[in-house]
């Protein structure tokens, strides 16, 4: 029964009451009105994080992308742990998963576009089973000594995974068009969830290659690929709808403006961790490594949630230049603590320089779909993606080779280099009249 506006009390009608006194009675006594206190905002409303997941099937496509996103952390480390301990080169393993990489970068784009044209399902499937196969086939071919040039191949076949991630946004941006605050942040919620399936993935493939045995990682990590896309590509009703053609751009995002200088900003970005990751194993070489340099991760999911519960920017291009600032001024860090020569130091430092990571990621991403029409969101992601690898793999290429020549505490000046070209590029190149309500 609905209630009152107050406290008051209906007064009864009389049993010789008529209807036309009825209707002349006053309806509310005469008792002091109480006022009703105002009602205070449920959990749902006032937690960003809980609103998004009101949506029905959010949870559950979530669950498949976790799954599915956790591999993206243990392949690499797999493949190099299972080959360097059965061909006992260091040498191989890594040329094996760079092939990989520049497979990935030839192979990704391609697939996310037959993915906007003919739906996530239909394409996601197949390329997953694809790159499932290529895992079994590499871990085959390591345990039984097969030529070293079925390891290339087998390796280049798993660059048919689709992007989990760039699908995952792109259902967001679909569930919630009409709502940028929900959008931005379901941002920077993928990209925590990035963060902390690269902290738990790396650590989980060596414990079940050392646990169990060398081809452990790659199996049981191909199996969880299988398994998370499968329950991701299910839930059908969060799916965006494929574009007709006829409303869907032609061409390749690569042609539309502010697109190209917002991917060489990528590349630099890119560059940053790839550095930053090669001179920090340098610079611990020790079992300590993968401890300390999971602290950068560990500081950007904790931005990263924090980031998405602020305001969305009314311009993301401008949000994205104080990003790329921030992130140019705390890279200073782990260079200055390298020249104390203590880890404690250090590790703090990479604490706070992973802070930057995440807000950049998610401006950046936001922008990018910001400039990429509907029908071309899975493609102009992966593409930001891909230019994202490149720039690690060199990053991680000059990093090592500044390692040789001048040291690692020396090295550290290279991610806040490539941090400041990324911010020069983002200054000069992205004018705000071609970033499209950015």
């Amino acid at each position: 029964m609905p209630q009152t506006a107050t406290t008051g009390t209906v007064p009864a009608p009389t049993p010789a009451a008529t209807p036309g006194a009825l209707a002349l009675a006053p309806r509310f006594s005469d008792a002091p009105r109480t006022p009703r206190p105002p009602r205070r905002p449920s959990r749902r409303s006032r937690n960003p994080y809980l609103r998004l997941f009101a949506h029905p099937g959010t949870r559950a496509f979530t669950l498949g992308n976790l799954i599915a996103r956790v591999p993206m952390g243990m392949f690499t480390v797999s493949a190099v742990i299972m080959i360097a301990g059965s061909r006992g080169s260091y040498a191989l393993a890594g040329a094996v998963t760079a092939t990989g990489l520049a497979a990935t970068a030839v192979v990704a784009p391609f697939t996310a576009r037959l993915v906007d044209r003919y739906g996530q399902r239909r394409v996601a499937r197949p390329a997953t089973a694809l790159a499932f196969l290529g895992s079994v086939s590499l871990l085959l071919c390591v345990h039984f000594g097969a030529p070293a040039w079925t390891l290339f191949a087998s390796y280049a076949a798993t660059a048919s995974t689709p992007n989990i991630g760039g699908m995952s946004r792109a259902r967001w941006a679909h569930l919630y068009r009409h709502d940028p605050a929900a959008v931005h942040t379901a941002n920077a919620f993928e990209q925590a969830l990035d963060e902390l399936c690269f902290m738990v993935g790396p650590v989980l493939a060596a414990l079940l290659c050392a646990a169990l045995f060398p081809e452990a990682g790659t199996l049981i990590g191909a199996v969880l690929l299988l398994a998370g896309m499968l329950l991701f590509t299910a839930q059908r009703a969060t799916e965006p709808p494929v574009a007709p053609r006829s409303a869907a751009p032609g061409g390749s995002p690569l042609r539309i403006p502010g697109v190209p200088p917002l991917l060489a900003v990528f590349l630099a970005t890119g560059a940053v961790f790839g550095s930053m990751e090669i001179v920090t194993l340098a610079f611990v070489d020790g079992p300590l490594a993968g401890p300390v340099m999971a602290l950068q991760a560990v500081g950007s999911f904790l931005a990263g949630l924090w980031y998405g519960a602020l305001p969305q920017a009314p311009v993301v291009r401008r949000r994205l230049l104080l990003c790329l600032a921030a992130m140019t001024a705390l890279m200073a860090l782990p260079l200055a603590a390298s020249g104390t020569g203590s880890l404690l130091a250090l590790a703090g430092a990479l604490l706070l320089a992973g802070m930057a990571t995440a807000p950049t990621m998610v401006t950046g991403m936001t922008l990018v779909q910001r400039l990429t029409p509907e029908g071309r969101l899975n493609e102009g992601m992966t593409l930001a993606v891909t230019a994202l690898l490149g720039g690690i793999s060199a990053g991680a290429a000059a990093g090592g080779w500044l390692v040789e020549w001048a040291g690692p505490a020396k090295a550290y000046a290279l991610p806040v280099c490539a941090a400041a070209l990324a911010t020069t590029i983002a200054t000069t190149a992205l004018r705000p009249r071609r970033a499209r309500q950015g």
